[in-house]
């Protein structure tokens, strides 16, 4: 059992009618090195430029990023040799990564290895700290940019520091 922290960025609001562009995801453990980095080419015509811009990518450039069907089998191997049968997808906006991780791992590949549920970093936080108005977000050591690896990095590194200020029993 590992938790796998994922970060997706996308042209638009929905998988599908809209592509996801690139994500990042990183086995949460001390090391912090196991990293996972895909750039997907768009399956859709539709995009929304502003959703475009906040991963830093034009349209152009996103046309030659790899067919998404080889990501996601390159995707599901390294989730295979890093987590056996059990990953644990978390995220900090799982409402959005998860929607597009499990459809395009359905579409793709027939099945998602993450099975049918995943964690709420922001979620766990609010349980552990017993107030809904707080964030974790000052436990993250590495910025938010919108790359995909750097704000996975900075979920995983604050979940790190959550299990060691509460004595948190996640098995890693």
């Amino acid at each position: 059992m590992s938790y796998v922290m994922v970060d997706i960025e996308s042209d638009g609001p929905i998988p599908g009618d809209y592509s996801m562009i690139c994500f990042g995801a990183i086995i949460v453990e001390p090391s912090l090195s196991k990293i996972f980095y895909g750039q997907l080419r768009p399956i859709s015509e539709r995009w929304i430029p502003e959703s475009l811009a906040i991963c830093g990518f034009t349209r152009e450039e996103t046309l030659e990023f790899r067919e998404a069907a080889t990501v996601m089998l390159r995707f599901q191997t390294w989730l295979s040799q890093h987590c056996g049968d059990s990953p644990i997808f978390i995220s900090d906006n799982t409402g959005f990564d998860w929607q597009f991780i499990n459809w395009y791992f359905h579409h793709f590949m027939g099945s998602n290895p993450f099975g049918f549920s995943a964690a709420h970093l922001g979620s766990l936080y609010k349980g552990i700290v017993r107030d809904t108005s707080r964030s974790f977000r000052h436990l993250r050591r590495t910025r938010h940019t919108h790359h995909p690896v750097d704000d996975a990095m900075g979920n995983a590194q604050a979940l790190l520091a959550l299990r060691d200020s509460y004595q948190l029993k996640i098995h890693l």
